[in-house]
């Protein structure tokens, strides 16, 4: 369970967010959609512990971690969270299946346990052929492609997503959402998508819509 209490943030003296809350359950895979500025990647990267509110609460499986110490939320991240924002954070001395298997390897499983799980990911999103290939030799796309297999392979109890589609084509766009909801549905990880296209909104169960008075579905 994902809950979210009064979250409130601001940046000299410019409030973003304020009084913020949201609950949602093991499975749960909600959109939300906003004008740009209005505080979408900063409430995601306050959920991600990315960043401190300055004042609510955040809970995820009953653990407050709103005001953790770096250690704990760098625990937190490594062990129930993943990630696909826009800077894909790929990264260049690792090849592709590496790159997937890097929160397996974070979390003690030994690179031969890791292989199996991340090459299933690079199939999953359409980039088997393209294990053994570094980063430097893909594109965009496949490159924010890598990033989504990445942010599944440990099957995280939160996924956060920003704008993750932004690179794609049409097509692997639509792939690329479809194992989003697949997995988050049948692993029962909660979901949470950041995103302009009401197309890509309309793949989660439901939207939410954030304006300046607020969270509204």
């Amino acid at each position: 369970m994902l809950e979210i209490e009064n979250l409130s943030r601001s940046f000299n003296g410019r409030t973003v967010l304020q009084n913020i809350s949201l609950r949602l359950a093991p499975g749960e895979y909600v959109a939300i959609v906003g004008e740009s500025g209005v505080g979408k990647s900063t409430l995601l990267n306050l959920i991600a512990g990315l960043d401190r509110p300055d004042s609510g609460r955040l809970r995820l499986d009953g653990e407050d971690y709103a005001q953790h110490d770096e250690d704990a939320l760098t625990r937190l991240r490594r062990d129930k969270l993943g990630f696909v924002f826009q800077a894909f954070h790929i990264l260049p001395h690792l090849d592709v299946v590496q790159n997937v298997a890097l929160p397996l390897w974070l979390q003690g499983v030994e690179q031969e346990a890791a292989d199996g799980p991340a090459r299933q990911l690079l199939d999953a999103v359409g980039l088997g052929a393209r294990a053994g290939s570094w980063p430097r030799e893909l594109s965009g796309g496949e490159m924010q492609r890598v990033a989504i297999a990445r942010a599944l392979v440990h099957v995280p109890r939160l996924v956060l997503a920003d704008e993750p589609t932004g690179n794609l084509d049409p097509a692997n766009a639509a792939r690329v959402l479809a194992l989003l909801a697949e997995r988050i549905r049948t692993a029962g990880t909660i979901g949470i998508l950041v995103t302009h296209s009401l197309e890509a909104a309309a793949t989660a169960d439901r939207i939410l819509h954030l304006t300046a008075e607020g969270l509204r579905g």
